[in-house]
C-alpha cells in the first residue's frame, strides 16, 4: 500500500490551478463542446494527487473538475446535472487510484517491469470503465446524439488513457522529492540540450518533411525517446516522452490536423511512450544490478584482503610492542634523554604505518581505489611463498620458488598480495587430491617484454579443462563446492586495475599467468635456496 501523505492547503491549490490550466491547454478538437479531447493530461495530474494524498485529494479533484468545466466550457449543462457528472468522474479516478494503491507498492510504480505492466493494465481498464460511465451519463442527459455514443467513448477513452500513461510518470516525479532530484540531475547536464535538439529535428522530419509523404516518417519520433531511455534510464524516458508529446500537440495545432488524425497520432504516442518506459526500466535495472555486483565484489574481497592486512599490519604492531618494551626499560633505568625520544618517535612512525594500512583497506572497500607504490618483485614473491611455507609442510606439498627478474613494480602491495594469495591457495587446493610425492606448486616470474613481467603459478594438479576455462573468471562461477566464485573475478579486476591481466592456460596441469607492468628492469637473477619442501 502507498503511504497516504498529508494534504496541505497549498497542495489543494496547486491541484486545482494545475488541473484547470492543463484542461485549458489540452482543450483541442473538443467533441460537441465537451471535455472529450484527444489528450487529457489533467486527468493524469488528478490521479497522481489522489494516489499520493488519498480521499481528501479526491474531493479537491472534484472541485477542480467543476471549476475547469465552468471556466473552460462554461458548464455545458445545468449545474446540478454537471455536479453529478463531475462526481461520477471523480469517483472513477478515485477507484483507479485505490486499485493502484492496493496492487502496487509505492516503490514499484513505474520502477520495474511488473509494476509498469500492472499500472498500464489498471489505467487502460479503469479509464475504459470510467469512459463508459461518463459517456453514458452524457448520452442520458442528451448532451451527445444517440448515434455518437461509440465515437464519443473511443475519443474520450483514448484521450484519457494517453494523457495518463504519457503524463502521469512526469507528474509523479515532479511531486516526489527523489523524482525531482533525478529530473534535475538530467536536466542540468549538457545532454538535455542534445535531447531537445534531437526531438526538434525528429518533429521536423515527421511533420515537416513527412507532411509531403503522407506522414510516413512518423517512426523517427522513436529516436529521441529510445535515446533518452538508453542514456538516462526511466528518467530519460519520461523526459523524452514528455518532450515528444508536447511537440506532437504543438505540431498538430500549428498544422491544423483533423480530430481523427490527431486521435491516430495519440494512439501511436502511447506505443512510443511505453517502449521508452520499457527500455528505461531495463537500463535502470541493469545499472542497479551492476552496482550491486560491484559492491558484492568489494565485500567479497574483504576476506581476501583480511589475510593481506593481517600480514601487513603484523610488522608495525610487532615493532610497536618492541619499542614500548624498550621505553619501559629506559624509564626503569632513568634514561629520559635522546634514546627514549628516538624510541617514542619510532613508535609514532609505526602507528602511522599501521593506520595507513587500515586506511588503504577502507578506501578499497568503499571505492575500489588503489594506492600505487614501488614494490620489489623479489620481495613480493618471497613474502607470498613465506605465507604458504608452513601450510606446504603440513600438506606434504613441495613449494618451489623459481627464477625471478630483479625489477620493481608500481603497484598496490596489499592488492597484489591478494591476487598471489588467491592463486597459491587455488594451486594448493588443486594438488590436495594428488598422491604424496606428486604434490608441487611453483611460483616463478620472467620478463614477457621490456615493460611487462609475467608471474607464473603452476601446480601438479589436473589443470583447467577447456570447457571451464571460458567461464573461469566469471563472477559466481566456481568449481569448488564451498566456493563463491569470486576469487578469480576479484583477482582479474585487480590485475586490470594495475594495467595488467590474469589468464589461465588449458593444460594437463594448472598454469596461471599474472601480467603486470614494471617500473624499472635490471638483470635477471635466480633465487637460491628458496625451495620449501615437505
Amino acid at each position: 500500500m502507498f503511504p497516504t501523505l498529508r494534504l496541505a492547503w497549498h497542495d489543494v491549490l496547486l491541484l486545482i490551478l494545475g488541473y484547470v490550466f492543463l484542461d485549458w491547454v489540452s482543450y483541442i478538437h473538443p467533441l460537441y463542446g465537451l471535455n472529450i479531447t484527444p489528450w487529457s493530461p489533467a486527468a493524469a495530474l488528478g490521479l497522481v494527487y489522489v494516489l499520493r494524498y488519498g480521499p481528501r485529494a479526491a474531493l479537491a479533484l472534484g472541485v477542480a473538475i467543476l471549476i475547469a468545466d465552468a471556466w473552460v466550457r462554461h458548464l455545458p449543462a445545468a449545474l446540478p446535472l454537471w455536479f453529478g457528472i463531475s462526481a461520477l468522474l471523480t469517483a472513477g479516478y478515485w477507484a483507479i487510484a485505490a486499485i493502484l494503491r492496493r496492487r502496487l507498492a509505492g516503490t514499484a510504480l513505474f520502477m520495474d517491469l511488473r509494476g509498469l505492466l500492472e499500472w498500464v493494465a489498471i489505467v487502460a481498464v479503469g479509464t475504459l470503465l470510467n469512459s463508459i460511465a461518463f459517456v453514458s451519463a452524457l448520452s442520458f442527459a442528451r448532451l451527445i446524439p444517440g448515434g455518437a455514443w461509440i465515437d464519443a467513448l473511443v475519443r474520450y477513452w483514448v484521450g484519457d488513457c494517453v494523457g495518463i500513461i504519457v503524463c502521469m510518470p512526469v507528474f509523479w516525479m515532479l511531486l516526489d522529492e527523489r523524482g525531482r532530484a533525478k529530473l534535475r540531475a538530467v536536466c542540468t547536464t549538457w545532454r538535455m540540450a542534445l535531447y531537445l535538439l534531437v526531438t526538434l529535428i525528429s518533429l521536423w522530419v515527421a511533420f515537416g518533411i513527412g507532411a509531403q509523404a503522407n506522414y510516413k516518417y512518423f517512426y523517427v519520433l522513436f529516436l529521441p525517446i529510445v535515446w533518452t531511455a538508453a542514456r538516462d534510464g526511466l528518467t530519460g524516458a519520461v523526459l523524452g516522452a514528455t518532450m515528444v508529446q508536447l511537440g506532437i500537440i504543438g505540431s498538430v495545432q500549428l498544422l491544423g490536423f483533423p480530430a481523427l488524425t490527431v486521435l491516430e497520432i495519440q494512439t501511436l504516442m502511447v506505443v512510443l511512450a511505453l517502449l521508452g518506459f520499457f527500455i528505461g526500466i531495463v537500463v535502470d535495472e541493469r545499472q542497479r544490478v551492476s552496482a550491486e555486483l560491484r559492491q558484492t565484489l568489494r565485500l567479497a574481497a574483504a576476506g581476501e584482503m583480511a589475510g593481506a592486512l593481517a600480514h601487513e599490519i603484523n610488522q608495525p604492531l610487532t615493532a610497536l610492542s618492541a619499542y614500548g618494551a624498550a621505553c619501559e626499560q629506559l624509564l626503569a633505568r632513568g634514561d629520559t634523554g635522546e634514546r627514549l625520544r628516538d624510541a617514542v618517535q619510532r613508535m609514532v612512525a609505526e602507528s602511522h604505518r599501521a593506520a595507513d594500512v587500515v586506511r588503504r583497506l577502507r578506501d578499497f572497500f568503499r571505492t575500489g581505489a588503489t594506492q600505487l607504490e614501488p614494490v620489489a618483485l623479489r620481495e613480493l614473491l618471497s613474502a607470498a611463498t613465506g605465507l604458504f611455507a608452513e601450510k606446504a609442510k603440513q600438506q606434504d606439498i613441495v613449494l618451489h620458488s623459481g627464477d625471478v627478474p630483479e625489477c620493481t613494480l608500481l603497484a598496490d602491495r596489499l592488492q597484489i598480495e591478494v591476487v598471489l594469495r588467491n592463486l597459491l591457495s587455488n594451486a594448493f587446493d588443486a594438488v590436495a587430491d594428488e598422491p604424496r610425492g606428486k604434490r608441487s606448486v611453483t611460483l616463478s616470474a620472467h620478463m614477457e617484454s621490456q615493460k611487462l613481467v609475467c608471474i607464473r603459478v603452476e601446480d601438479s594438479g589436473a589443470g583447467v579443462p577447456a570447457e571451464l576455462a571460458a567461464h573461469l573468471f566469471e563472477a559466481f562461477h566456481s568449481s569448488k563446492a564451498s566456493g563463491l566464485g569470486l576469487g578469480l573475478t576479484i583477482s582479474r579486476a585487480i590485475a586490470e586495475a594495475h594495467g595488467g591481466s590474469l589468464v589461465a592456460e588449458a593444460a594437463d596441469h594448472g598454469i596461471f599467468k599474472l601480467f603486470l607492468p614494471v617500473e624499472g628492469t635490471r638483470s635477471t637473477i635466480t633465487t637460491q635456496g628458496a625451495d620449501h619442501a615437505a
